[in-house]
């Protein structure tokens, strides 16, 4: 009797999400729009549009345009399993929206916007969310966020790390997935 009992024994969690990928998808590949499908989050605003299609990207790992059910497992493991540091490096990849190894205001701002859009989580604007993030952790005031920058600085405030956990959960998509729909915020 361990402690998790509650916890479904990996293999069993797997299968469980490859039944319901394969119900879900049986051609194997999950499109842009089948994703969006599958996660109840059809006719958003552009602003959530982008954040999804951000998200399917990222897990497009071999950037073919479908994710398929390695890439599926992928992100779910780093969602259920992930470490902090791999997590801060997934948003930071989420967050670096032109994939120049920095962010910058505008992108944090843009890709904030869209997430409140989503999970509508907020209490405060994205505009003092962006700010407070930059004044906290832009360590040498340039402008941009580095990806050094942006994991030390997340680690060493916890209010900051509790605030992008929340902020950028991926577990409600999760729940999503394995429960067929979307929870209501």
């Amino acid at each position: 009797m361990g402690s998790q009992e509650s916890l479904p024994d990996a293999p069993a969690q797997m299968h469980h999400y490859y039944s319901k990928f394969m119900r879900e998808c049986p051609s194997g590949l999950l499109s842009l729009h089948e994703f969006k499908k599958l996660l109840d989050l059809q006719g958003l605003d552009p602003q959530g549009d982008i954040y999804i299609k951000r998200v399917f990207d990222i897990f497009d790992l071999n950037q073919d345009g479908f994710i398929d059910f390695l890439e599926f497992i992928a992100a779910i493991n780093l969602v259920i399993r992930g470490k902090i540091d791999q997590k801060l490096k997934w948003y930071f990849k989420l967050y670096d929206a032109d994939g120049n190894g920095c962010i910058d205001k505008k992108e944090l701002l843009s890709i904030f916007r869209a997430i409140q859009a989503i999970n509508g989580y907020t209490n405060m604007s994205a505009e003092e969310f962006t700010n407070m993030i930059f004044q906290k952790i832009d360590v040498n005031n340039d402008g941009e966020l580095t990806l050094e920058e942006f994991i030390n600085g997340v680690e060493k405030d916890e209010d900051l790390m509790e605030l992008i956990t929340k902020s950028f959960d991926l577990s409600n998509v999760l729940k999503v997935i394995q429960n067929g729909r979307r929870n209501s915020v």
